[in-house]
């Protein structure tokens, strides 16, 4: 079974990504909390981490950088609804595999989702 691990500081953006992602063999959780999302990740093997950039008490990119310390072979896609090219860079360097930008389009979502979990 597939799992994924949703960051976002906003419950909704959690709430949606985790109902358009919803699909048999996959186990899907949601964090608004950068700690509680480490902790879990911590004890509980990951295999696609979907974080937002933009968080309360850290980055979405360090929360990435900690994750991918966790479980190196982790992929990873960045939210964002301030995009720059600074933390696309960032975040591509540290081994996500894609980064979207919001507001999240259903499709686009699902697709990329599907095409970071077949490499």
């Amino acid at each position: 079974m597939v799992r994924i691990l949703v960051l976002d500081d906003m419950p909704d953006a959690v709430k949606l990504i985790m109902r358009i992602l919803r699909e048999d063999g996959r186990e899907i959780v949601g964090f608004t909390e950068e700690e509680e999302a480490l902790d879990y990740a911590r004890t509980n093997p990951v295999d696609l981490a979907i974080l937002e950039i933009k968080l309360k008490k850290i980055s979405g990119v360090e929360v990435l950088e900690e994750l991918k310390k966790i479980t190196p072979s982790m992929r990873a896609i960045m939210l964002t609804g301030y995009p720059t090219l600074e933390t696309a860079q960032t975040s591509l360097k540290l081994g996500a595999a894609e980064y979207c930008v919001k507001p999240i389009d259903n499709e686009e979502l699902e697709e990329k989702v599907a095409k970071v979990l077949e490499n």
